[in-house]
């Protein structure tokens, strides 16, 4: 990816197509660092940034402009063309996307042999990775090295994972799919500030974010893909594992928690090798249905297709809500009208945040297209400020606020369509304020629940022999060591913050002992 930015800058105009928001945001960041803000566009489902004169756009693969003319088109982790549910749109844009006088396909080399066959002017070229990765075997919670990351594949782990580090180490910050990509940050500066020792994640790591991690620890090797309970396969582990180690920095991978069944030796041979089966195929889907009638849109998206390398792309959300609203009466009315068929399509494009399913979804869809092919033809703006104003709330625990996230980017989605609704720029603006405002409240909530400042503090500070934390005795007697209250002094006496754990009185009264001496001396002194 460090080598596809140096090439998309080296050329006058280019794009490259990033599988995660995250990602895109990020390169963004150093595209507008090397050019210049007003030459740089960023594109997603959710925030679109174009200056009316951007040479170069970043963006997410589903945004990206296949038709557009740009000397150089990048296109990242094209393996996902493997995927399920997204894969199809992948597989579209390796053969579709290209740049006037460079196109760079990046991606695992288990691709080899498929893009050898569907792109056969492609030149393949290895980079290899720098540091060393090796297997470093089971362990338990309490004995994980510091600066570790740990894997889960549900939420319920990740958070109990969380607060038993909490428990043992003073915190840890958590990173799931879920999250808006500012929390994601918030929780990732933290880890990286050394404020907490340990990151707590789903596979959402595994795509590219790069994090100063040196262990990566597996309390899982199954994960539930959308249709079944599955055991990863080893790219999928090879993906996770090589987020530890970074560059020339070497790094380990292996289990905690689990019990007889981890690894098996030839996962861990084919994982510290990079040594993984080829893909046999990839994904795809008709990428330009015709919208005459319904019955002809839904006979071209079931279109197989015509390279054997390639499969049939499995049913997506937008499939099946398109298919569960042809049989609605007042759809099927209108399906020989081509731009209601085009209309219905393009509404149906709109992702399922809230994962809530397609029937659920199909109900927004609807009264979407509704308003879509009636009328000026633009949606209601009193139903868009409505429910903006029910999600106007930042109260509540976690998993509250990350519904509400969660549906505010439904709202962002649609706010970035100038063609759906009237005053985009306006309904943008305060969706993405809306968005960040919920990403403050969760963070604090995460780090409410799985940070103990205190304690990881006093934990640090109990490994420090010589290098003493700054203490302070206020006038109402509170010590506090670096801005935490451990206790009060009043004369000689020390008490333990009344609030404190049992379990935590006995470092409070060692870190009062080690901090208070000077001060008990000077006291002695003026008695």
């Amino acid at each position: 990816t460090h080598l596809a930015v140096e090439r998309l800058t080296a050329h006058s105009s280019g794009m490259i197509g990033f599988p995660l928001r995250l990602l895109a945001r990020e390169v963004y960041d150093r595209v507008v660092a090397i050019k210049g803000a007003a030459e740089v566009a960023l594109v997603t489902g959710e925030e679109r940034i174009m200056p009316p004169g951007a040479r170069y756009l970043l963006g997410t693969m589903e945004a990206l402009p296949v038709d557009r003319d740009v000397a150089f088109v990048g296109i990242d982790e094209v393996q996902l063309g493997a995927d399920p549910e997204r894969g199809h749109v992948f597989t579209d844009r390796l053969l579709r996307a290209r740049g006037r006088e460079e196109t760079m396909i990046l991606g695992s080399a288990t691709t080899r042999g498929l893009v050898r066959s569907l792109v056969p002017e492609a030149e393949i070229v290895t980079r290899p990775r720098f540091s060393t990765l090796s297997y470093a075997g089971p362990s338990k919670l309490s004995r994980l090295p510091k600066r570790s990351a740990i894997v889960a594949f549900s939420a319920e782990e990740v958070y109990a994972i969380a607060e038993m580090l909490r428990r043992f180490s003073g915190g840890a910050a958590v990173v799931m799919g879920a999250l808006s990509p500012k929390t994601r940050n918030a929780q990732v500066a933290m880890f990286e500030a050394g404020e907490v020792d340990y990151l707590v994640a789903t596979d959402a790591i595994g795509m590219g974010l790069n994090l100063d991690v040196q262990h990566v620890a597996f309390a899982s090797l199954q994960k539930f893909d959308g249709r079944r309970l599955r055991r990863l396969t080893i790219s999928e582990m090879a993906q996770i594992a090589g987020r530890a180690g970074r560059h020339q920095q070497d790094g380990s991978f292996g289990t905690v928690g689990l019990p007889q069944g981890g690894f098996t030796p030839e996962e861990i041979l084919a994982i510290e090798g990079h040594h993984f089966p080829p893909l046999a195929s990839l994904f795809w889907r008709n990428p330009t249905p015709r919208y005459d009638t319904l019955d002809v849109l839904l006979a071209d998206l079931a279109q197989p297709p015509g390279q054997p390398t390639l499969r049939p792309a499995p049913e997506a959300v937008d499939i099946a809500v398109l298919k569960h609203l042809a049989g609605d009466m007042e759809v099927r009315m209108r399906g020989n009208e081509p731009e209601a068929v085009a209309r219905l399509w393009d509404v149906c494009g709109l992702p399922d945040f809230e994962q809530l399913g397609a029937e659920h979804h199909s109900r927004t869809i609807f009264k979407l297209w509704q308003w879509r092919t009636s009328g000026d033809g633009m949606i209601d703006p009193d139903w868009f400020a409505r429910r903006l104003a029910r999600l106007n709330d930042v109260e509540g625990d976690i998993d509250q606020l990350a519904s509400r996230i969660a549906a505010v980017r439904t709202l962002c989605f649609i706010a970035q369509r100038g063609d759906w609704i009237a005053g985009a720029a306006g309904w943008t603006e305060q969706t993405q304020v809306l968005e960040s405002r919920l990403s403050d409240a969760l963070h604090a909530a995460l780090a409410q629940r799985f940070v103990d400042r205190r304690l990881a503090l006093l934990l640090r500070d109990a490994g420090q022999r010589n290098a003493a934390l700054p203490v302070a005795v206020g006038a109402d007697g509170t010590v506090a060591v670096d801005g935490e209250a451990i206790g009060t002094l009043k004369g000689f006496q020390f008490k333990v913050d009344p609030v404190a754990r049992a379990s935590d009185h006995r470092m409070l009264l060692a870190a009062a002992e080690k901090h208070l001496r000077a001060e008990l001396a000077r006291r002695a002194t003026a008695l």
